[in-house]
């Protein structure tokens, strides 16, 4: 059943935390809400594809079927399934077919990020319209090829899937080759941006309709963290990003967060010190290498890592937890998993999988096939998680103040990140006001 908006508004009614490591309350507070939401993040556009090329279709506004956002009540209809740690990964079918299908990004399905909050719109859009439901993770994990995309994919629909949601900007070739030969099929492509027929960059091919591209503004969201964690009154800041600079939804976020540190900044009188680096995060995993880079940024004096990809969570919270540092997570409020967590990154890539698969159900995937849908502050489906941070300085009401001024207009985050053909790499030589940039 569709109800509500795309997502609701990330901070009404909402007090600001406080920042103390180990606080209970920040516990509380946060288990309450992981039972009440899904709300999920990573990565991933392509770097040839500038989705801002593509047609655009709007955001739809009503419906997504259960809302289960940050900083939001949770609906109170009788069966109406919101924590989707109460349905099972792994469901049993009757006759062995399973209509709705997922196929995983890099890494682990529950990797606390990208493909989990995906999967967990999958599963609560499945539980709530009584379908049945299976996820596929391509052979050879973080070393997958398409052809082991391709064969994920064609084993969802060999099964019985009538729609199938991909994640991950790595999806695309495989992706375009699954729906060229299952036309009857559609498919949702998370992070992505629409396809055509032709594998050639160079070439228009025909536009493949029974693909949804769906992304996100992560340029907003960064730009609320960065801004956020300067008025806080960090002025030695890091960014580790996934992809290897190559990712547009990863360089989006960094450039974001650039912005935004930047504004705070210059408001306060004050300069920044800014670590950013691409190294060890091309799989999204997390490493020892990782770690270890993040361990010594910390030593040196980095006080917040805004941690950008992924598993690479792991490696960097561990990092923080052994210097007393703090960490900014990604894509889904993150808290619940580190107490270095001060604040995250949210993107609602929950609720545009649980939207998507209603336009399949409702009868109007033409409003997406074919087309992009770009998801940002207009359709609430960028900001910070207000009801669980730990900021002691920066306030709720400041928050509100920046997410309203970039719905009306009057705050323009820049998406296109320097070097957009090469990657972020360019960083080393972009000047933004009180900003002293270091590329590792």
């Amino acid at each position: 059943e569709a109800a509500g908006v795309l997502l609701s508004t990330l901070s009404n009614r909402r007090k600001a935390g406080t920042w103390k490591r180990g606080n209970e309350m920040k516990k509380i507070l946060a288990l309450v809400l992981a039972l009440c939401m899904v709300f999920a993040l990573a990565a991933c556009g392509e770097a040839a594809s500038d989705p801002t090329d593509a047609p655009e279709s709007e955001a739809p506004a009503s419906e997504a079927p259960a809302d289960d956002t940050p900083a939001s009540e949770a609906p109170a209809d009788d069966g109406v399934i919101t924590d989707p740690n109460e349905i099972p990964n792994d469901a049993e079918s009757a006759d062995g077919t399973y209509e709705v299908a997922f196929v995983t990004d890099v890494g682990q399905l529950q990797d606390g990020s990208f493909n989990e909050g995906t999967w967990n719109g999958v599963k609560l859009y499945a539980a709530n319209n009584g379908l049945t439901y299976k996820y596929y993770q391509p052979a050879n994990g973080n070393e997958a090829t398409d052809d082991d995309r391709v064969n994920a994919m064609q084993a969802a629909v060999d099964a019985g899937a009538k729609v199938v949601v991909c994640a991950g900007f790595l999806q695309e070739a495989a992706l375009r080759t699954a729906a060229i030969n299952n036309p009857d099929v559609h498919f949702v492509f998370i992070d992505g941006y629409p396809l055509d027929d032709d594998p050639d960059p160079n070439v228009q091919g025909n536009i493949l309709t029974n693909v949804a591209g769906i992304n996100f503004q992560e340029e907003q969201c960064g730009y609320l963290a960065g801004y956020a964690i300067v008025k806080e009154g960090f002025t030695k800041i890091g960014f580790s990003g996934g992809g290897g600079g190559s990712n547009p939804a990863c360089c989006r976020y960094g450039y974001g967060y650039l912005q935004g540190a930047s504004a705070a900044a210059a408001e306060m009188g004050v300069n920044v010190d800014v670590m950013y680096s691409w190294q060890y995060g091309g799989t999204f995993s997390a490493s020892p290498e990782l770690q270890t880079m993040i361990n010594g940024w910390y030593t040196n004096g980095t006080e917040v890592v805004f941690a950008c990809g992924g598993s690479m969570f792991s490696s960097i919270t561990a990092a923080a937890a052994a210097n007393d540092g703090i960490v900014i997570g990604v894509d889904v409020d993150q808290s619940p998993l580190s107490d270095t967590v001060i604040t995250s990154a949210l993107k609602g890539i929950s609720q545009a999988a649980q939207v998507a698969l209603a336009h399949h159900y409702d009868g109007t995937w033409t409003e997406i096939g074919g087309v992009q849908t770009t998801l940002g502050a207009n359709d609430d489906a960028v900001g910070l998680p207000t009801a669980t941070w730990s900021m002691e300085n920066y306030t709720v009401e400041e928050y509100e103040a920046q997410l309203a001024a970039m719905k009306d207009g009057s705050l323009v985050v820049d998406p296109h990140y320097p070097g957009e053909a090469e990657g972020m790499d360019a960083t080393a030589t972009l000047e933004l006001p009180n900003l002293n940039i270091t590329v590792v």
